[in-house]
């Protein structure tokens, strides 16, 4: 019977050492999938020397608006949608999502660009996406990377 109490201790002992490294790897996996996600939000980046300087390079992504196929709005829709666009470009530019933004300036098929400082194309297709000049046809977009120095613009 001793031996039967000193076995069944042992399993117990056993169990408790297992569940003791199961939750230990369950909290490690957790707090590296968290930091997983939060290294997939930020742009990426990488350092260089250039000329004797060190500079961390930021991968940005440049975002042309060009003339997309409805531009057949009266003056005053035309005018009301631009305010939209230039509000909403602005909201983004405080919230540093765009860095960089203006307008083309030679009456060509690219109106402007904006420089937005996410993590992926896909994100900033996204925010130019609900432009209120885009949503309306009057502006399509087109997404490029862009490598930039941080620092070495506007903001």
């Amino acid at each position: 019977m001793e031996n039967f109490y000193r076995t069944n201790k042992l399993i117990k002992m056993k169990i408790l050492s297992l569940l003791s490294l199961l939750s230990l790897f369950i909290v490690t996996s957790s707090a590296a999938q968290k930091t997983d996600t939060t290294a997939a939000k930020l742009p990426e980046t990488f350092e260089y020397n250039w000329e004797g300087t060190d500079y961390t390079m930021q991968k940005y992504f440049i975002v042309f608006l060009k003339e997309g196929p409805n531009r057949d709005q009266n003056k005053e829709e035309a005018a009301k949608i631009q305010r939209e666009h230039l509000a909403y470009l602005a909201n983004l530019y405080k919230q540093e999502i765009i860095v960089l933004n203006g307008p083309g300036g030679d009456g060509g098929a690219i109106k402007g660009f904006s420089l937005y400082a996410v993590a992926t194309k896909k994100e900033a297709l996204a925010y130019a996406s609900k432009d209120p000049a885009v949503k309306t046809g009057r502006l399509i977009i087109e997404a490029l990377p862009w490598w930039l120095a941080k620092g070495s613009i506007v903001k």
